[in-house]
């Protein structure tokens, strides 16, 4: 899928947040608390500014806990490797044009061992060449669960050779969560940290 990264990045990015963040004196200790828990999960300071994505989910603290969940326990305590998780969430992230996920999950995905060229793979998608097939299988389940909401047998078949019964049901959880999360930062128009370059990340 081509896409022009310079007009998705002005179209989410290039206008105000649609809604404002919460001061970090209005933020209450149910909220600080899951904070320094992402914080240490992400490796950010824990003293660092809080960041406005969270500081904005924080207006409403019970979505925020029910959004934020899953996403922790995909990172702490989910089945699938941490290579097969990243590959997944950034095939996901770039289809749904998301520069705040995409650009948080190539720093991730770096500091498990994914490579810039295989990041910069994952933007052609699972038909460029160079991939392995356990590592094709991840990314068609992601692109087949964007385009048609589930994953196609001749896929499965091949995760199957390798994913456990667990496994594969969190592969397509996993999608369908950071799915979600883009929706969410994109329609609220989330800006970017300092560090976090977008789209234009690799």
């Amino acid at each position: 899928m081509a896409r022009d990264i310079a007009a998705r990045m002005e179209e989410i990015v290039g206008a105000p947040p649609r809604l404002q963040p919460l001061a970090e004196a209005e933020l209450g200790a149910r909220e600080w608390k899951l904070i320094h828990r992402l914080r240490e999960i992400v490796a950010i300071p824990l003293d660092a500014p809080v960041h406005p994505l969270l500081a904005t989910l924080c207006r409403h603290p019970e979505f925020f806990f029910s959004f934020m969940q899953p996403g922790l326990q995909f990172m702490t305590v989910g089945s699938l490797s941490p290579r097969d998780r990243e590959l997944a969430i950034l095939r996901t992230g770039w289809l749904c044009g998301a520069p705040y996920e995409w650009g948080e999950h190539v720093a991730s995905a770096k500091r498990i061992g994914i490579t810039s060229e295989e990041i910069e793979r994952i933007t052609q998608g699972s038909k460029a060449t160079g991939w392995s097939e356990d590592d094709r299988a991840i990314l068609k389940a992601a692109e087949e669960l964007h385009a048609d909401a589930m994953i196609s047998d001749e896929t499965w078949a091949l995760l199957s050779h390798r994913l456990d019964e667990r496994q594969l049901i969190e592969l397509p959880m996993i999608v369908g969560h950071y799915h979600k999360a883009a929706f969410v930062q994109n329609s609220l128009r989330f800006a970017l940290r300092p560090n976090n370059p977008g789209l234009a990340a690799r």
